[in-house]
């Protein structure tokens, strides 16, 4: 809102306030999406700068990953739950972009993280991202990007077919309904990158698995994996 009077912003502002999503409190900047003491409750880990930290173990022997890292722990019925429902369901993607800001900034304060190349979101199956309008992924991939001043490419990956809700399978059943549905436009644009893979949440694994080693399987590839939340099973 820079240029527009200080009056006329104090009367917009009373008129839409602009809310913090954990508490409900009164956000002073327009860009803000948590008030500081949400922010601060938020259950931050140190994972980006542990070696084999639980995202890791999740993945050891499945895929080869130079390293891998979530922001929070997931918990159901707490903020970092509320968030995440906000941005797949809500439309709001305003907190995508402020979880792709704290990953970005941890990822820049760790060695581990240093040479990513190109940033790729998860993808959606096309017919389930044109519902919804866009790909959370994507908006948190962004997010990254932006903060650590690397690209992001959002149409590189896709899925080969739609597959069914994840929500309530085990490891195993997972993995049968993700494994060979996704594809990749271009692999040699991959070639000898260093790619940094983003989903919203990992539990089990078993969806980046069967993208990732997708990019793993490209020769001089080396693959990084971020997620917003980690969700222990």
């Amino acid at each position: 809102m820079q240029g527009v009077p200080s009056f006329i912003q104090d009367v917009l502002h009373l008129l839409y306030p602009h809310l913090c999503i954990g508490c409900g409190s009164d956000l002073l900047e327009p860009q803000e999406t948590l008030c500081l003491y949400c922010n601060n409750e938020l259950p931050k880990t140190a994972f980006a700068s542990l070696e084999n930290n639980p995202v890791e173990k999740i993945l050891l022997g499945r895929l080869p990953i130079e390293a891998a890292h979530s922001e929070y722990y997931f918990s159901k019925g707490q903020l970092i739950q509320h968030m995440i429902h906000a941005l797949k369901y809500k439309g709001n993607k305003a907190v995508g972009q402020f979880l792709g800001a704290q990953i970005g900034s941890t990822l820049l304060q760790s060695s581990r993280f240093k040479h990513i190349d190109l940033i790729l979101p998860l993808p959606m199956f096309a017919a389930k991202e044109y519902k919804r309008g866009y790909n959370q992924a994507t908006i948190i991939a962004q997010g990254i990007a932006a903060q650590m001043n690397k690209t992001c490419q959002n149409n590189l990956l896709y899925r080969t077919h739609a597959t069914q809700t994840q929500t309530t399978k085990d490891r195993s059943t997972r993995w049968e309904n993700v494994r060979k549905s996704f594809g990749i436009k271009d692999p040699h644009s991959v070639k000898g990158k260093n790619i940094l893979l983003v989903d919203d949440v990992i539990t089990t694994g078993a969806t980046l698995e069967a993208c990732g080693q997708l990019i793993a399987d490209i020769p001089q590839t080396k693959l990084y994996i971020v997620t917003a939340a980690f969700a222990s099973h």
